[in-house]
């Protein structure tokens, strides 16, 4: 490719804060692959975050891009999947989307179509332009793709604080997770956390009905498996909570101990496996675990643990949950989806089509 810049290109990222921040370019938190798009003329590659190309999974894209983007461009984005009929982004089968083989690609890039959400223009036909304040980068996106059709999209943004705060509100009801914030006058750094990122923080009682050890020993605790009871009162695995200090590692494997129990009558013995019910025995053979060991050892499910989690996809935590402080005074029976905050309801067609 004869562009200003070479693939790869590490993307700019964000650190987390606490609070919206003044004074910035508010947009969209996307739940995505984030990517950079290189197209010269008839050539087009799908860069990701680590580096590697992924333009054979998304044939798609590909299409969109040499039908949408300027003939010679570099573009960031994020390559996501829109549910419109749960009207959510839908990050699980995004990540079916990575496969060996190329019968199943074609056949995933026609049952969930991916799409390209841009938020920033790094180059154009000769000019690098990563050098430029946002602000104009952004206005110089909003020109180059002012024809643009989906799958291809630009991201709302605003410089309205209000704005920024309703959005933060809504929009997680279409899936999004949140807010990123640009200082007006940023330069494109790639690698570097210079923007910011604002994320919804939530608590949650659950029940911890097993654990999986940790990769330095088998008297170590890795992770604690946890469960919410749904309307039928079955205990589905709704995720793990994984950070903990080595010395509270062993300690929680002693005291876990005496709750070790076998998988006859287990809410996540084979049976509930094989009768389709979320357990955690899921993901023990699956090829996003790169060989890893997923065996867990089962528990009575009688303790209950209080963990901060940002958002659900679907009926589990989207990222690993964080310990807050176990719950003595909670029966397991009560915790439930009821005590969940619902997101407020937002269409995700009116986040995408927004400028």
């Amino acid at each position: 490719m004869q562009l200003p810049l070479s693939p790869p290109v590490k993307p700019m990222l964000a650190k987390p804060v606490a609070d919206i921040p003044p004074g910035q370019v508010y947009e969209p938190k996307w739940d995505g692959f984030r990517s950079i798009v290189f197209r010269d003329g008839d050539e087009v590659e799908i860069g990701s975050r680590n580096e590697k190309p992924m333009t054979r999974y998304f044939p798609e894209v590909v299409r969109a891009v040499l039908a949408n983007f300027p003939e010679r461009a570099v573009i960031d984005g994020e390559v996501i999947v829109a549910d419109t009929e749960r009207n959510t982004l839908d990050f699980e089968a995004l990540q079916q989307r990575i496969h060996p083989a190329a019968s199943r690609v074609k056949l995933l890039a026609e049952q969930t179509p991916a799409s390209f959400v841009a938020f920033d223009l790094l180059a154009l036909g000769d000019e690098d332009l990563t050098e430029l304040p946002f602000g104009e980068r952004r206005e110089r996106l909003l020109a180059a793709l002012k024809d643009a059709r989906p799958p291809v999209h630009v991201t709302p943004a605003t410089d309205d604080l209000e704005t920024a705060q309703r959005w933060f509100r809504q929009f997680e009801g279409a899936g999004l997770d949140g807010l990123i914030a640009k200082p007006r006058d940023l330069v494109y750094q790639p690698d570097k956390r210079v923007m910011f990122k604002v994320k919804h923080k939530r608590t949650a009682d659950c029940v911890v009905a097993g654990y999986r050890v940790h990769k330095s020993g088998p008297d170590r605790i890795g992770s604690l498996l946890l469960g919410l009871h749904d309307e039928r009162g079955v205990l589905v695995s709704v995720g793990v909570i994984g950070s903990f200090p080595m010395k509270v590692r062993e300690e929680l494997f002693a005291e876990l101990q005496p709750l070790v129990t076998t998988f006859d009558g287990h809410p996540w013995d084979w049976a509930a496996h094989e009768q389709g019910e979320r357990t955690p025995r899921k993901n023990e053979y699956s090829r996003w675990n790169n060989g890893k060991d997923l065996s867990f050892t089962p528990l009575r499910p009688e303790r209950v643990v209080e963990v901060r989690y940002d958002y659900m996809e679907g009926l589990r935590f989207r990222h690993t949950a964080q310990f807050e402080r176990w719950r003595p005074d909670r029966e397991p029976a009560t915790c439930t989806y009821e005590q969940l905050e619902r997101p407020v309801k937002f269409d995700l067609a009116e986040v995408l089509n927004g400028r």
